[in-house]
């Protein structure tokens, strides 16, 4: 049977967003039909305020923190208790300090389940705040440049922006395409809107498509998402 695998942000959800509810109710009948399982970058009481506990529980498997914290329905199945070393941190704080972006929210480096999520403006930003981030850093590409120098200093650690305005940090191997373990057969269908090289979906999406495990479909909204999967699962 084919298995559906998704990111989030951005995929399911506007960006830091609640899932739409015609589509939440629309993808709660696709999970009672196919095997969903959900990969993200975020923690799970986040992906909760997103997608609601319901559709949270309805999904077969919900891989929080790129894979290192996984969860079916209330149940923890593994965790990794991975932190981030002290002089990554220190690294991180001095980028911090010398961003030419100047606004400022709070929560910059965020530590979930075997990873951290580090952002400029911040966890606390708003979403007109966060837009404003997106802008800058589509004009300087000031993540991708970020997560360069931080590899060069650790090359241990992985670092790969993720959704609009954060970037994703966890060991070397131990991004989403982890999860790929868990599965068996040629028949994965997996959706994100960061399958760019420097991208958090591109691990996954890559080891998807160079062993032959399924399709990957490089979404541009949770709207891109829906149209996809009206033509791939016209029974639901």
């Amino acid at each position: 049977m084919m298995q559906l695998i998704f990111d989030v942000d951005g995929t399911l959800t506007p960006s830091r967003g609640e899932m739409d509810s015609k589509f939440q109710q629309w993808f709660n009948g696709l999970c009672r039909k196919y095997p969903v399982h959900l990969v993200t970058g975020s923690d799970k009481p986040k992906t909760i305020e997103q997608i609601g506990k319901d559709t949270f529980n309805l999904c077969f498997t919900v891989y929080n923190c790129s894979g290192a914290d996984v969860w079916q329905s209330n149940k923890q199945i593994r965790f990794d208790n991975w932190v981030l070393p002290a002089d990554a941190e220190e690294f991180l704080q001095a980028e911090l300090k010398n961003s030419k972006f100047v606004l400022r929210t709070g929560l910059h480096i965020e530590h979930r389940t075997g990873m951290v999520n580090f952002s400029i403006v911040g966890r606390n930003a708003t979403l007109g705040e966060r837009k404003l981030y997106k802008q800058f850093d589509n004009q300087f590409n000031e993540r991708i440049a970020i997560a360069k120098r931080f590899k060069t200093e650790f090359p241990q650690i992985d670092a790969r922006p993720g959704g609009e305005t954060g970037i994703d940090i966890f060991p070397v191997g131990k991004d989403k395409s982890r999860i790929l373990d868990d599965f068996n057969g040629n028949n994965l269908h997996f959706f994100g809107d960061r399958m760019d090289k420097a991208g958090n979906d591109y691990p996954l999406a890559q080891k998807i498509i160079d062993n032959g495990r399924g399709y990957c479909y490089y979404v541009k909204d949770w709207t891109d998402t829906w149209k996809e999967l009206q033509l791939l699962c016209p029974d639901v």
